[in-house]
C-alpha cells in the first residue's frame, strides 16, 4: 500500500512491464505457391531417390504395385500404339512421297515411333491409369489419417508405400516401351505397305539405313525417367490432399495435368540433348 507522501510501498512487488504484442505472421505471397509446389515436389524426389537404396525394401508391396500397373496399362498401350504407328507411318509415307524420297518411308517413321512416340505413349497411359489410382490410394489414407499413424509407430510413409509404387512405375515403363515400339513398328509397316503400296525391301533398309543402337538407348531412358516423373508427381499429389475426400479426387486430376506438362518438357530437353551429343548415323 501506498505511504504517506505518495511514495510506494518499498516491500509491494513492483508491477510487470508490459510485453509487447505478438508479431503477426506475414501472410505468404499467393504468387510464391507454384515454387513452393515445386520445391516439394524436388524434395519428395530427392527423398526417393535416397530411400530406393536404403533397407528394408518392401518385396511384396513392389511386386503387388507392378503388377497393378502393368495390368490396367498393358492392353491400352497396345491398343494405343497400333493406330499411333499407323497414323505417323501413314504421314511420313504421305510427304515422303511428295518429296520424292519414297525409300526413306521406313527409317523416319520407325524412328519416330521409337524416339518419341513409344516413351510418351507409355508415360502417358501410365499417369493418367496408374498414376490415378496411385494418388487416389495414397490421397484416402492421407485424409484417415493411416499415414499420420504409420509415422506416430515409426514407420516411413515414403519408404513403406511411395518407393515401391515408383519403382513399379519405373519398371513398367521400361519393359511397356519395347512393346510399343515392337507394335507400333509392325503397325507403321503393316499400313505403309499394303495401303501406301510401299514395299518391304525399301521398308526394312531403310531403317536399317538411318538407325541405330543409341535410339533404342535414349528411348528406354526417356520411359524409365517419365515412369520416375509419373510416380512421384502422383505420389506427391496424394501425400498432400486438400479438404477430404473432394480433396481427393481435385488431387488426382492435378496429379495427371501436372505429369502431362512435365513430360512434355522434359522429352523436349531429352530430345535437344540427345541429338546434340549423338550425330545422326552416316553423319
Amino acid at each position: 500500500m501506498p505511504v504517506r507522501g505518495g511514495e510506494p510501498d518499498p516491500d509491494e512487488p513492483a508491477p510487470a512491464p508490459k510485453q509487447p504484442p505478438p508479431a503477426v505472421p506475414a501472410a505468404p505471397l499467393p504468387l510464391l505457391a507454384p515454387l513452393r509446389e515445386a520445391g516439394r515436389l524436388f524434395a519428395l524426389a530427392a527423398t526417393v531417390s535416397r530411400a530406393i537404396f536404403r533397407r528394408p525394401f518392401q518385396v511384396r508391396e513392389f511386386i503387388e504395385q507392378f503388377w497393378f500397373v502393368a495390368s490396367v496399362t498393358i492392353l491400352p498401350a497396345a491398343l494405343v500404339s497400333i493406330p499411333f504407328g499407323a497414323v505417323i507411318a501413314l504421314q511420313v509415307g504421305s510427304l515422303t512421297q511428295q518429296l520424292g524420297a519414297q525409300s526413306f518411308t521406313g527409317g523416319a517413321s520407325v524412328l519416330a515411333v521409337i524416339q518419341q512416340a513409344s516413351p510418351l505413349i507409355v508415360a502417358l497411359l501410365i499417369a493418367g491409369a496408374g498414376g490415378s489410382a496411385i494418388c487416389a490410394d495414397l490421397g484416402s489414407r492421407k485424409i484417415r489419417e493411416e499415414l499420420d499413424a504409420m509415422e506416430v509407430m515409426g514407420v516411413s510413409p515414403i519408404q513403406r508405400l511411395v518407393v515401391p509404387r515408383v519403382l513399379a512405375t519405373m519398371l513398367v515403363a521400361v519393359l511397356l516401351n519395347g512393346m510399343v515400339s515392337v507394335v507400333g513398328t509392325l503397325g507403321g509397316y503393316f499400313f505403309n505397305v499394303i495401303m501406301q503400296d510401299g514395299t518391304p525391301g525399301a521398308y526394312l533398309a531403310s531403317f536399317s539405313a538411318l538407325a541405330q543402337l543409341p535410339d533404342l538407348y535414349i528411348s528406354e531412358l526417356k520411359a524409365l525417367i517419365f515412369g520416375f516423373i509419373a510416380g512421384i508427381v502422383a505420389a506427391h499429389r496424394g501425400l498432400n490432399p486438400r479438404g477430404g475426400p473432394k480433396g481427393v479426387g481435385d488431387a488426382v486430376n492435378q496429379s495427371v495435368v501436372i505429369t502431362f506438362l512435365l513430360l512434355f518438357f522434359v522429352n523436349m530437353v531429352l530430345t535437344a540433348i540427345y541429338l546434340q551429343i549423338v550425330p545422326p548415323k552416316g553423319g
